[in-house]
């Protein structure tokens, strides 16, 4: 098992990372928590395909589980839903000596870790990711929230977990657009960080030779992640640089209605449109957006779309929980690895998209 500890100066958690980890679940949680109660959300699809080993699993260790499903996809991570797992989560009694689990994508994450943090003013909870993106990016660093019509991720909260469980043996039954849609953001991490990791990406021969490599690259996201998260918490620094491709992605996203791309799939559009822009602006090395559209291509992402209505976007982009006034930052690359963040007036977002 690799384990990585995530340090902040109010909470320490580790990160568990196994081949077949969730068919010892119930053993894990048993070293963290000595209570009676667990309730586990999760969605539709991860249910029909781990929601009753998991639950066996914890129930043979002597605890009292319930499970929660909501429907699988972005629009559950909406207020009504979050209502909704509120009342079932009183009606089952929990207290804030109960435990709650997270057994999902970054969807279910999300949205548990919000109604964690605000049930009785904070339930603990744990993360079992089974997306590669929640794996890699969304259960890590305590960003818990649900969605607004006016945008993703408007109303939220900084809340860890007491612990992230990490099976890279539940990839195996992602079906291959997921398992690409998390690529987007592992490409984010080389992009921003770790040329090492790109070019490696850009080195294996299909999806076959990326299996075979994933708990690697699960551990590198995630100690990128964790030391990103250790500096600036609350997102005011440097922990901004993982939005890179976000702020023109999550406008994507709700311009097509979450309905016709993937989270992962957004971001890579907007860390490639961003960076084509940046490059002809001579802020970015010339080559890199080329290098880009190489690796999303070679992982079935798309770089470019068509039928956009740039002020639409710019309206959608003026909802940025991360704007301060008339200024925003922006994510660039000085190269492939080396990001930095830039500040403008957001009038001038126009030539970035």
């Amino acid at each position: 098992m690799s384990n990585i500890m995530i340090n902040l100066s109010h909470k320490t958690y580790p990160i568990h990372i196994e081949r077949g980890l969730i068919d010892s679940i119930g053993k894990e949680i048993k070293k963290i928590y000595g209570g009676n109660k667990i309730a586990v959300v999760t969605d539709s699809n991860v249910n029909s395909i781990y929601g009753q080993k998991v639950e066996d699993n914890l129930k043979s260790e002597d605890y009292n589980v319930k499970t929660f499903v909501v429907e699988a996809g972005e629009k559950s991570k909406s207020v009504n839903v979050l209502l909704n797992l509120y009342d079932e989560l009183l009606d089952f009694g929990v207290t804030r000596g109960d435990l709650i689990v997270a057994l999902g994508g970054g969807v279910v994450g999300d949205l548990t870790g919000f109604a964690a943090s605000t049930t009785l003013r904070g339930i603990p909870f744990v993360q079992i990711p089974t997306s590669l993106l929640a794996q890699i990016d969304s259960s890590i660093g305590g960003k818990v929230a649900v969605d607004l019509p006016k945008g993703k991720n408007l109303i939220g909260n900084f809340y860890h977990p007491e612990a992230v469980f990490i099976d890279p043996n539940v990839l195996k039954t992602l079906h291959k657009k997921f398992l690409h849609d998390g690529m987007g953001e592992v490409i984010k991490y080389g992009a921003i960080k770790d040329r090492k990791l790109f070019d490696t990406l850009l080195s294996f021969n299909g999806d076959e030779e990326l299996l075979e490599n994933i708990d690697e690259i699960i551990y590198t996201c995630c100690s990128i992640k964790k030391e990103v998260v250790e500096k600036d918490e609350k997102d005011k620094g440097d922990r901004m640089m993982l939005n890179f491709g976000h702020t023109i992605g999550h406008a994507i996203e709700k311009y097509f209605g979450y309905e016709k791309y993937t989270h992962g799939e957004a971001v890579a559009m907007g860390m490639y449109k961003i960076t084509k822009n940046s490059e002809a602006m001579g802020i970015t090395e010339k080559g890199t957006a080329e290098l880009l559209k190489q690796i999303l291509i070679k992982y079935s992402l798309p770089f470019e779309v068509e039928a956009l209505d740039k002020s639409k976007v710019l309206n959608t982009i003026a909802m940025d929980k991360k704007n301060d006034r008339d200024r925003m930052n922006i994510i660039l690359l000085n190269k492939l690895g080396e990001a930095f963040i830039k500040n403008i007036d957001s009038k001038l977002m126009e030539n970035y998209i």
